[in-house]
């Protein structure tokens, strides 16, 4: 919804969340980076806890790891909520936190400098493991000509000030929608730039596929796009290593088959994304972003029953 479409309440609403947004960050940026990580892991751990999403978090550990005791749940549950608060005061500066600043690394380094040489268009996609808000400026840094795309928010004067935000570090970002966006975004990659996309949370006009061993609906846009254009899937992931220092990993591309079953080839690469998601949450379960409900409502009613 517009700005000016909304009823005056919700405008009022919208204000203040954005007046808070920026408020907080003036404040948060006046502290070393470290200690500001520090304070928003701290503080979401008191919260998290005392939310509606903590629940969340559980059942979705539940589906994710059944084999995994209650006290090892409770031990997970908390850890991520950490890494949570730590990346919502990160987002306030992501200026700071970049490969020049020294805090941040990055493995497979070569590959993104052959992609920004050859000229060569691919589709990047991760999801949100860390901060995940890092891979864009290592792409960037790196040559690559990138668009980068973002779920925009509801709160459009909020979505304003994270837009300002990341241009601080160099990021602009592009919010598809629909098909004119689908479009857009195709268009970039047959011009010679890439495009780099979010793929892990729940998309109900996806494609179910395996997630954890339950079928979770997956957005099919990323495969699309690549099937469509150099059928090339550049994987990335942000691992954290100590409070605000990161590494950024450029994994070994997907080539993407294509046959005569463009239904098959999508559900196909579709089924590679999410198994690459599985992998590297495996690895680090406390740095993905489990307060969503990632999977479909009858997965939860039957784990409830």
């Amino acid at each position: 919804m517009e700005y000016a479409e909304a009823p005056l309440k919700k405008r009022l609403v919208w204000r203040l969340e954005a007046l808070a947004f920026e408020a907080g960050s003036a404040l948060l940026r006046l502290l070393p980076v470290d200690a500001a990580s520090a304070f928003g892991g701290w503080v979401f751990q008191q919260l998290g806890p005392l939310t509606r999403a903590h629940r969340t978090v559980d059942r979705n550990l539940r589906l994710a790891f059944p084999q995994m005791d209650a006290a090892a749940r409770a031990r997970l549950n908390h850890a991520q909520w950490g890494n949570v608060g730590r990346y919502f005061v990160e987002l306030t500066m992501m200026d700071r936190l970049t490969v020049k600043s020294g805090r941040v690394e990055v493995v497979g380094a070569e590959r993104l400098a052959a992609i920004a040489a050859g000229g060569q268009s691919v589709v990047f996609f991760s999801g949100h493991l860390s901060n995940c808000e890092i891979m864009s400026s290592v792409i960037l840094e790196s040559g690559v000509e990138c668009v980068i795309t973002y779920r925009a928010a509801n709160n459009p004067l909020f979505n304003d000030a994270m837009k300002k935000t990341r241009r601080r570090y160099g990021v602009e970002i592009f919010a598809p929608k629909g098909a004119q966006g689908a479009r857009a975004l195709l268009s970039a990659l047959k011009h010679g730039r890439s495009v780099a996309l979010m793929n892990d949370q729940k998309n109900n006009d996806g494609i179910a596929v395996p997630f954890f061993g339950h079928p979770a609906f997956t957005a099919s846009g990323p495969t699309k796009l690549a099937l469509g254009s150099s059928g090339v899937l550049q994987p990335m992931s942000v691992q954290r290593l100590k409070g605000a220092r990161f590494r950024v990993i450029a994994h070994e591309p997907i080539v993407l088959h294509h046959t005569h079953d463009r239904e098959a080839d999508t559900r196909a690469g579709v089924a590679q994304i999410n198994a690459f998601m599985e992998d590297r949450i495996r690895e680090r379960p406390e740095e993905w972003f489990w307060v969503h409900k990632r999977w479909p409502d009858s997965a939860y009613a039957a784990l409830d029953a």
